[in-house]
């Protein structure tokens, strides 16, 4: 099968999202790449996780950005699929990752492996996320034309976001055809609720979302961007754009395709690579779709 499976946050079906555990399983049981967000902390170091604040995925409160990495470090985020973690997966303190430590990670695995970065934005430290994605990335012997990483070449890396400034930005000096915006369902009135109702984070959040469609479609037709990354529903409502961008010798990488269904649909339309929070098993189903 010559699409490619990514893993969700790594193989986040078996082990709490963005943790080594996650991370490791889904090398290990040969997911074809591992996607993985990032923010910035108090003390400027890029780290693994998805949300502005560690509520959710933590036992603790408050936004990353208020921690530095060792007090991240020190918060227990293994709580979101709570699971026996193997000791060659590390300890409780130890699941908490720098971006660093995931290219670390991947290095010392030493399969060849996609890496995926989403850029988290809105961002108190603004574009100085971006810059120190890189040169975290550079440390790594990052190629911006190819995207090659590691000592061997052996890690593709890809830029993501729902911002498009960010891949603007990004776009000065990365290969546009490594950058991957993305896009999901958006509802106008969603945004007004949350600014009248005062969650003026997560109002913050969702116009990102807002913008990234209308900004997003620009940004692909003007040869910005590479890679398109809608949501699973969002393709199919714009099927005909999709397939348009496709015909174009654009590249899709579509999330998250957990069920058999959608994956068979989004193969046959012609998308190349699923971003899923189960790939292998998906990968297994469809085998014997």
């Amino acid at each position: 099968m010559d699409t490619l499976f990514f893993a969700h946050r790594g193989s986040s079906h078996k082990y709490s999202e963005n943790t080594r555990a996650a991370y490791l399983q889904a090398i290990d049981e040969g997911a074809d790449g591992i996607e993985c967000d990032v923010h910035l902390s108090m003390d400027g170091q890029v780290v693994c996780h998805h949300d502005p604040t560690v509520d959710r995925t933590s036992d603790a409160s408050g936004l990353v950005a208020a921690y530095t990495l060792q007090q991240l470090k020190a918060l227990d985020f293994t709580g979101v699929v709570p699971a026996e973690i193997p000791a060659e997966y590390g300890a409780e303190n130890e699941q908490l990752l720098s971006l660093d430590e995931l290219l670390e990670l991947i290095e010392q695995r030493g399969k060849p492996v996609g890496l995926a970065v989403e850029i988290k934005h809105p961002s108190p430290y603004g574009l100085m996320l971006e810059d120190r994605v890189l040169q975290v990335l550079q440390a790594h012997h990052f190629d911006p034309e190819t995207g090659k990483a590691g000592s061997a070449g052996q890690i593709s890396v890809t830029l993501m976001s729902f911002e498009p400034n960010s891949l603007r930005y990004l776009g000065r000096t990365v290969n546009p055809k490594l950058l991957c915006q993305l896009m999901t369902e958006v509802n106008p009135a969603y945004l007004k609720e949350l600014l009248d109702s005062g969650q003026v984070g997560r109002a913050a959040v969702y116009s990102v979302l807002y913008r990234s469609v209308a900004e997003g479609i620009e940004l692909i037709n003007a040869g910005g961007v590479g890679i398109i990354g809608s949501g699973v529903a969002w393709t199919r409502a714009n099927e005909h754009l999709v397939r348009q961008w496709l015909d174009e010798g654009r590249e899709a990488r579509i999330w998250t395709v957990d069920r058999a269904a959608d994956a068979q649909y989004l193969i046959e339309l012609g998308v190349g690579e699923l971003t899923s929070n189960r790939p292998v098993e998906l990968r297994g189903e469809l085998e014997q779709y």
